[in-house]
């Protein structure tokens, strides 16, 4: 790679691909710009605009060794368009045209499906914050409630990566498209998100620290997906995006390690009857069953087990596999086989599929055993506490709305069971209404500087060398 690229923060829309150069483009998003603001007041995070939140702001495109950290309010966080560094060697790592040149502007051939990539990818960004736009006044401490506006400042930013590639690249169209990215919102009747898991409110911090466990690490792998793509900006762009996105994959995975680590506690406190609830805790069942509910659900956005698109895809160079060239292959996969779950018969079997027609489910597996690392982590504590239960991931066909599995009746464990068995038992396998106001009890703010809520335990450390104490938010005008 060539360097690190600083961000000129001088400029109205910070960026570190010269957009004062290109009057056009910077006219165009200087236009969107006050509209995206006006989505943020009226769709963001709702009652904290005023207050000052100790934030990371990128200032190169390398965030994990330099950034700037400082008290923001929200509406002023710079927003930008930020790329990776271009490599001029590199070339397109799959498919029909692996080896050629990466591409810097956008094939006729390919441009529809190449705009309808990010845009879906785009709406994903602004759904999140819309999702969790309430969470703030139910914070479990300090340290969270800043964690989730880093979250929600930097999906903005993903949004504004995507636009500049609508804007840049597809003309009017992309400007269309750009404009419409505002005018979809989570939930909406008319006008809902592309994707039916950004519909869905999240309505407490359990199922927000699901979300950024497992949701976002969808986004990881889509992203990453993304960065193997022949077209190059659009490569630098989501490879940015990624480095962003980890710190989102910590906050879950550190964040149901705590709601299990002081429920491991909870049970020593309540002794013989081992009752977490009557303590005010969460109880380890219940987090299975959170587990359940958003590991099936993020399964489901990868699509189905076999796509022709995503056959198309590869083939064309759009979209490549997790870590892509580090992958022992031709890349071109014409011969290939892979193995996929069948379900027939009513039985559930592994067949030899075309790997190009696999490609969702080869980058599925990816993310499964990438999730299988977070629960490892997880049951280490449990066990650490000499408790006798596992966290585990339900099978692939549980409470699947989307491929092979759609509509199916398959226990956790993997057993298809008849629509009687599966009415008997959902409750004991997926968050029930009595199970989710039970979580919405323990829903109440804590704002005091280093105090947590009973139900999760503090985090090992603070934020940027800060102690767990430090005073993350200073709100304006009130406690």
């Amino acid at each position: 790679m060539i360097g690190v690229s600083r961000i000129d923060y001088q400029e109205q829309i910070p960026n570190n691909v010269s957009l004062s150069d290109n009057r056009r483009l910077l006219r165009a998003l200087e236009s969107w710009q006050p509209k995206y603001m006006r989505w943020w007041h009226e769709m963001g995070p709702v009652g904290f605009q005023g207050d000052d939140v100790y934030l990371r702001t990128a200032i190169t495109t390398d965030i994990k060794r330099e950034s700037a950290w400082g008290y923001v309010k929200l509406p002023d966080y710079r927003w930008g368009i930020f790329l990776t560094d271009p490599d001029p060697d590199r070339r397109i790592s799959h498919g029909e045209f692996k080896g050629e040149p990466v591409w810097q502007e956008v094939p006729g051939e390919f441009r529809n499906p190449l705009r309808r990539l990010i845009v879906v990818q785009g709406d994903t960004e602004p759904a999140s914050v819309e999702q969790q736009r309430h969470l703030g006044h139910t914070c479990p401490s300090l340290y969270d409630l800043r964690n989730i506006f880093q979250v929600n400042v930097e999906e903005g930013r993903h949004l504004w990566a995507m636009v500049y590639l609508l804007d840049a690249y597809f003309g009017r169209d992309g400007r269309d498209e750009a404009e419409a990215l505002l005018e979809r919102n989570s939930g909406d009747a008319d006008k809902p998100r592309i994707l039916g898991a950004f519909n869905e409110p999240t309505r407490d911090w359990l199922s927000f620290f699901m979300f950024t466990f497992f949701t976002d690490r969808d986004g990881k792998y889509q992203l990453a997906s993304l960065a193997e793509s022949a077209f190059d900006p659009l490569s630098r762009t989501v490879q940015f995006m990624l480095r962003e996105e980890a710190h989102h994959m910590f906050i879950g995975t550190t964040g149901i390690a705590r709601v299990i680590q002081r429920a491991c506690e909870l049970v020593r406190e309540a002794g013989a009857s081992g009752d977490v609830r009557r303590h005010g805790g969460i109880d380890l069942p219940l987090v299975q069953k959170y587990v359940n509910l958003h590991y099936s659900v993020s399964l489901d956005l990868f699509g189905s087990e076999l796509s022709s698109n995503a056959a198309t895809y590869f083939t064309a160079g759009l979209k490549g596999r997790f870590q892509e060239t580090r992958r022992d292959d031709d890349h071109r996969l014409l011969d290939a086989a892979y193995p996929v779950l069948e379900l027939a018969g009513g039985r559930i079997r592994t067949v030899d599929a075309p790997a190009l027609n696999a490609m969702n489910e080869c980058l599925r597996d990816d993310y499964v055993e990438d999730c299988q690392r977070g629960l490892n982590s997880w049951n280490k504590l449990i066990a650490k506490a000499g408790l006798d239960f596992r966290i585990a991931l339900p099978h692939r066909g549980f409470n699947r709305q989307v491929g092979v599995f759609a509509g199916a009746r398959v226990s956790p464990q993997g057993s298809i069971v008849s629509q009687q068995e599966w009415d008997q038992q959902v409750g004991g396998w997926l968050p029930t209404d009595a199970d989710r106001e039970y979580v919405a009890s323990l829903m109440h703010p804590v704002t005091e500087p280093g105090k947590m809520a009973n139900w999760i335990a503090p985090p090992a450390t603070g934020i940027n060398d800060k102690p767990v104490d430090y005073e993350y938010v200073r709100f304006h005008g009130r406690g």
